[in-house]
């Protein structure tokens, strides 16, 4: 045990280097890591400046916290009125002459087709809209449909959405939700944000250091259902009355006809206009919106264009000269703030329902500085009870013990540094525990020497059982922790998840630092002190 080849001592040398390199940066403030970054050669790479620090949590520095609901009457709605056009479609294409319309119900449609032929070259068609539900379960579907089929006696056939099919659909929303939210919240430029579902159409929104919460509400809560229509010449036909910016809120008739939607769109900045120097917002299509946009614009030459945004004219500029470009830019009685908003919402794409605030907290950063003091109370105070009990125990070995322990710590920071992982008050709870566990190694390295030691071994082989016979113990310890701390990963959220890292992260660095790292400074202390027996 006390030769080690140069190779190994290089790599575990290597590790502690760059982990407690990574963790430096977390004894400076934001300002002087940007001066450091800033004041760095050009032939460093990026990778290697003290840049990057521990990301602190909502209950550590503060932020907004916001619980949104899932409107599940509006996906059902929406589900509904798809149902029915694509019901209509088929009785089209197959030209199938049915009598008194299509009806729709809250949870479904009916359609009364006479003749038993054509209903017998309906039915499958129809059943081919009816998908099996994907469950949340482990072993695939349920067997259910997403829609249920009923044939009366008189012709009528009544297509029902299912509960299972309802769930699906908003299971499906809130994933696309997610997405979407998470984008928004990217733009605003805010660190390490904690978006996740909570029960079945719930989302949790937590954003640290953000301590604006209206704008945070404004952000998330539109839906962002960006539509471009024309506005109709009079109130006959197949119109919407909307509420207009231009008109004072009043509504205005606009076509139901959509020529281009926000899907369309690729890019959304904010600006000025070059004449007014009013806030605008730019925007640009794709190829496909950028035709339909052009076509639309050549074909009403003198007409106004209704820019809808969540079925409300934002904006009703009138067309003088066709837009073939595929770009152009929304204007109105904006403020920077809003085209900054709406230039977010427009990039980020609509959510697919609309969502509801149903639960909305600030926490100030006078609760985070007095959490952070606390954890840096605890911390030390737990690193130096525990560096006294194992001097006092074990002498030189229980110093040797203390080196790793501190080393063990630094890892702990450097490794979240790097991950970007966010630290929160549970997460100091877990570095707490984890040095009374990689102590924990060190006790039962240390105890197996005096053991072997007791029994007559020499100093020398004492040592090397005391390693060799401990670590498979070690092992199976360190094994058990981390298939908790998974668990609790996996299965856990938000502060429980926090806590699960740091716990994670401690358990791979005491592997390095109680065994091999240990194993090396015991090494050198026998080389240079050359004892006789155990030191304690």
């Amino acid at each position: 045990m006390l030769r080690f080849q140069t190779r190994k001592v290089i790599v575990v040398l290597l590790v502690l280097l760059f982990g407690c390199g990574f963790a430096l940066p977390n004894l400076f403030s934001p300002e002087t890591r940007k001066a450091i970054e800033a004041g760095a050669p050009s032939w460093i790479p990026r990778i290697l400046l003290p840049i990057h620090a521990v990301v602190l949590g909502l209950d550590l520095q503060g932020g907004s916290h916001v619980l949104l609901e899932i409107d599940r009457a509006d996906l059902v709605r929406s589900q509904v009125m798809q149902l029915r056009d694509d019901v209509r479609r088929i009785l089209r294409d197959e030209r199938i002459s049915f009598q008194g319309g299509i009806g729709m119900t809250a949870r479904g449609v009916s359609v009364r087709v006479p003749e038993a032929a054509d209903r017998a070259k309906l039915l499958p068609k129809l059943r081919e809209l009816a998908q099996p539900v994907g469950t949340l379960g482990a072993f695939g579907p349920s067997g259910n449909n997403t829609i249920d089929i009923a044939e009366q006696p008189d012709g009528l056939i009544q297509l029902s959405v299912t509960e299972g099919g309802a769930n699906e659909r908003v299971r499906r929303a809130v994933e696309q939700a997610m997405e979407v939210l998470r984008r928004r919240v990217d733009a605003l430029g805010t660190t390490e944000p904690n978006i996740q579902r909570q029960g079945l159409d719930r989302i949790l929104v937590q954003v640290p250091g953000l301590q604006d919460p209206q704008r945070l509400k404004d952000i998330l809560g539109q839906t962002a259902k960006l539509q471009f229509r024309m506005v109709a010449e009079s109130q006959a036909g197949d119109v919407d009355m909307l509420p207009s910016n231009d008109a004072g809120g009043s509504l205005v008739p606009v076509e139901r006809r959509v020529i281009v939607e926000g899907a369309d769109l690729v890019d959304a900045q904010p600006a000025f206009d070059s004449r007014t120097s009013q806030p605008i917002v730019n925007f640009r299509f794709n190829i496909r919106g950028a035709q339909r946009f052009g076509q639309a614009t050549t074909e009403n030459l003198g007409r106004p264009l209704a820019i809808v945004l969540d079925n409300r004219v934002i904006s009703s500029p009138v067309i003088q000269s066709p837009i073939t470009g595929g770009s152009g830019q929304i204007s109105g009685n904006f403020t920077v703030e809003s085209v900054n908003n709406l230039a977010i919402l427009l990039r980020a794409g609509a959510l697919p329902a609309k969502m509801t605030i149903v639960e909305e907290r600030t926490v100030g950063p006078g609760l985070g500085a007095d959490s952070i003091q606390a954890g840096k109370m605890a911390t030390l105070i737990a690193t130096v009870l525990v560096i006294i009990y194992m001097i006092a125990t074990y002498g030189v070995f229980g110093l040797i013990a203390s080196i790793a322990l501190l080393v063990h710590v630094c890892l702990i920071f450097g490794l979240m540094s790097v991950l970007g992982a966010t630290m929160t008050l549970p997460g100091i709870a877990g570095i707490v525990l984890t040095i009374g566990t990689a102590v924990d190694s060190n006790v039962l390295i240390y105890e197996r020497m005096r053991e072997e030691a007791h029994q007559g071994r020499s100093l020398v082989s004492a040592l090397e059982a005391g390693f060799q016979r401990a670590f498979a113990t070690i092992i199976d310890s360190n094994v058990t922790m981390l298939i908790a701390a998974v668990a609790l990963f996996s299965l856990g959220s938000g502060p429980v998840r926090g806590f699960a890292v740091v716990f994670i992260l401690g358990i791979l660095t005491t592997v390095i630092t109680a065994v091999t790292l240990t194993r090396m400074l015991i090494a050198l202390w026998y080389r240079w002190a050359r004892p006789k027996t155990l030191p304690f």
